[in-house]
């Protein structure tokens, strides 16, 4: 490839920082600061700080294999092709449909906002969502160029409300009589704000799409950690300013009534209804590029699992002109965002990520010598999303046994399945 046809710094950063600021701050938010009350802020940090130390692998993995198959090939050559390794990249496969699920199911909370109630009722929130996801498979479906475009205009735009939204916000904090939530007093026990951080760890998991853009990088040596450092490191502080801004800003009760969409709430103490309305479209418009950007993805980690021969060689196949992948993760992304809650699919979508972080931790660790990295920041990675993980768990089986039952379900699927296949495989050799 000509180097004038490479990715710069610029584009990098950008893929990481759309990757993550996306749908899930949108969609989980409410459920955090519910959670964790005034120590919102304390719990988005430390699932920045996992997701800073994680980064530190995906630089040196990134680095070493670069390959547009990313977290798939880093799994593979930290741990060979198998069972393991298969069962992991499915459970990738499935956590980009559980994100879709959950930027869908945000959008369907959001969009009646904006939409006039119909008769006696509001139009149920699942038709917003199965619509929204209908839109953006035939848009992919249609032409991956509309896909590009939408994403790279969506993300200036909901970065620019964002920016300004902190900007107002840190001002409206001024004199705010909820400001004292903030304080330790109003902070929940160390467990919970873990496990708040958790289920909000979905808003950070997209800085892994810079692994699969890695070949495509100017002067990677330099411009790899670059684009995962400043990424991350801007997108810890965006979410802290959030935070911040929507707890000094409403009562703990407001928040709790507006879970689904608090952040639009949060604008409403400075900007009153406009404010509103704003922060609701700027919703509206991440949900719907993250979709469309989830779903070309999506379709693109079923082609590479399936040409590694841990999925299925049908999935190699076209349909339409895109991977068969497409239409698969779009029917699941269905089914989930209809039956499921959107506290379920936070939950499944954090347990999937984190268990899949702490692989290419401990790949990264075993490779150690080969990426030139340190044991010892990569084994804190993997500890880090262990020890995160089993918070997560415990929390989980204390307050909803179902959530818990319905992930690890689902985790024990991708790992049965691929059992199946290699051995079905196995005996058709």
């Amino acid at each position: 490839m000509a180097d004038k046809d490479k990715i710069g710094l610029r584009e990098a950063v950008s893929i990481g920082i759309g990757g993550m600021v996306g749908g899930g701050i949108f969609a989980v938010l409410g459920l955090a600061a519910d959670l964790a009350q005034g120590g919102t802020p304390v719990a988005f940090l430390f699932a920045g700080l996992i997701a800073l130390v994680t980064s530190y692998s995906y630089v040196h993995l990134s680095r070493t294999y670069p390959d547009r198959g990313g977290t798939v090939r880093f799994v593979n050559e930290g741990f060979g092709r198998g069972v393991f390794s298969g069962g992991v990249n499915n459970l990738l496969w499935v956590s980009y449909i559980i994100m879709l699920a959950l930027y869908a199911s945000a959008f369907g909370s959001y969009a009646p906002n904006l939409m006039p109630i119909t008769g006696d009722k509001e139009i149920d929130p699942h038709i917003y969502a199965s619509a929204i996801i209908l839109i953006a498979t035939a848009i992919n479906y249609y032409s991956i160029k509309i896909v590009g475009a939408i994403e790279s205009y969506a993300v200036i735009i909901k970065l620019l409300i964002l920016l300004g939204f902190v900007g107002i916000g840190a001002y409206g904090l001024i004199g705010n009589e909820n400001l004292g939530q903030l304080n330790v007093a109003h902070w929940e026990s160390p467990l919970t704000l873990v496990t708040a951080g958790m289920i909000i760890f979905v808003a950070y998991e997209g800085f892994e799409l810079i692994a699969n853009a890695a070949p495509d990088i100017k002067s990677p040596e330099k411009n790899i950690p670059r684009a995962y450092y400043i990424s991350v490191g801007f997108v810890i502080v965006l979410y802290l300013a959030i935070a911040v801004i929507t707890v000094g800003s409403l009562p703990f009760g407001q928040i709790k009534d507006a879970q689904d969409y608090v952040l639009a709430e949060a604008a409403k103490p400075m900007l009153g209804q406009l404010g509103f309305t704003i922060i609701t479209v700027a919703a509206l418009i991440s949900t719907f590029s993250a979709i469309n950007a989830s779903l070309y993805g999506g379709s693109r980690v079923s082609y590479e699992i399936a040409e590694d021969d841990e999925l299925s060689s049908e999935f190699t196949h076209q349909f339409w002109n895109q991977p068969i992948g497409l239409m698969f993760t779009a029917v699941a992304t269905l089914v989930l965002v209809n039956t499921l809650k959107l506290e379920s699919i936070s939950t499944t979508g954090s347990i999937g990520f984190l268990l899949i972080f702490a692989v290419v931790n401990m790949a990264a660790v075993r490779k150690a010598s080969e990426v030139k990295g340190s044991r010892w920041i990569t084994g804190l990675g993997a500890a880090l999303c262990l020890a995160a993980l089993a918070a997560l768990l415990v929390h989980t089986a204390q307050t909803n046994l179902l959530n818990l039952l319905i992930a690890c379900g689902i985790i024990a699927a991708c790992f049965l399945g691929e059992f199946l296949y290699k051995r079905l495989e196995r005996k058709a050799d």
